[in-house]
């Protein structure tokens, strides 16, 4: 059996998150599966130590839920608990300027919910909700799961934190369909008020209906999103992204002036080429690469010349210092 051990937990996970539109959409559209018994989820476990598992570990235990934040390197989840820490630490000194003390108290009882643990066997007999967090590799993920199905009980819930990779492939290997779906978090969780919650047309309305109250018990504004290429957010913000690189492209405006209209012609906080740098010009590459294998006659998933070069040059974004725009000192 592959030992999950083993699998490389390390990276963070590196989705789109900004511009989001909200569109509620009905709890009951796709459900063909048999209901099953809705439990209050009070217990958490998180796989995957990186920027967005801490930051999912760290919104759950701040709303009263117990937590095990697992990674296979000791290392990782020694700076994802020190990440939390700084984190609720400037939490704790804005809402209880006042109240030093109380703010203390939260910092303290706040971590008393977190764990950490490299084994994740060890922590999915004890847990409601199983989520996971880590790189974008659909391989690893399906291993990831095939191996906590044989180890989680029946009734635990499975979600994927994945931005760009269908939920259906990664729950097929699992013998869980109807309680496996998608909870995807926005970067940095902390702040971020949405959570795409991804239905396939196998997860039953008592799973949906889990995550629904999990999301509103972390404060957090919930959609509901079919199993299509980027759900909701990034099947629009892709493509806008995509379309602006093109522009640049074919020379019909520069980086700058494509950013500075989009930020005062429709109020974006940011414009499309700033925030593929912000993204990672690796990561849309990815996600586009992706989505042309699975539908290669869809214009809007076109690969893109421009941005394979950059990527190739290593030139991935802020992250590597630049992108379509320089960020040396």
């Amino acid at each position: 059996m592959y030992s999950v051990k083993v699998m490389n937990l390390y990276g963070c996970h590196s989705p789109v998150r900004a511009l989001s539109l909200v569109y509620p959409m009905s709890s009951k559209r796709f459900s063909t599966t048999k209901q099953s018994r809705n439990v209050p989820i009070q217990h958490v476990t998180v796989v995957g130590g990186g920027l967005m598992g801490a930051g999912i570990a760290q919104v759950a235990a701040q709303s009263g839920h117990n937590v095990i934040l697992v990674d296979v390197s000791k290392d990782v989840l020694s700076k994802s608990q020190d990440y939390i820490k700084n984190s609720l630490a400037r939490i704790a000194k804005k809402q209880y300027a006042s109240k030093p003390q109380d703010g203390e108290t939260f910092l303290r009882d706040t971590m008393s919910r977190l764990t950490v643990e490299t084994d994740a066997s060890k922590a999915v007999g004890v847990t409601h909700l199983v989520i996971e967090a880590v790189t974008e590799n659909l391989q690893l993920k399906r291993k990831i799961f095939s191996a906590l199905d044989k180890t989680a009980p029946k009734n635990v819930i499975f979600v994927s934190n994945t931005s760009s990779l269908p939920i259906k492939e990664i729950a097929d290997a699992t013998e869980r369909p109807d309680r496996f779906g998608g909870l995807h978090f926005f970067n940095p969780v902390p702040v971020m008020k949405l959570v795409e919650i991804v239905r396939t047309p196998q997860t039953s309305d008592a799973t949906y209906q889990s995550l629904a109250e999990f999301g509103k018990a972390l404060g957090k504004t919930t959609v509901e999103a079919k199993d299509t290429p980027g759900f909701i957010v990034n099947r629009l913000l892709v493509p806008y992204m995509l379309e602006a690189i093109r522009m640049v492209e074919r020379g019909d405006a520069s980086a700058k002036d494509i950013d500075t209209a989009m930020k005062l012609g429709a109020a974006h906080p940011m414009g499309p080429i700033e925030l593929a740098d912000y993204v990672g010009l690796d990561t849309c590459k990815f996600i586009v690469d992706g989505w042309h294998a699975k539908d290669p006659t869809n214009l809007l998933f076109q690969p893109i010349p421009l941005l394979d070069k950059l990527v190739a040059e290593g030139k991935h974004g802020i992250k590597t210092g630049a992108g379509f725009y320089s960020y040396k000192k």
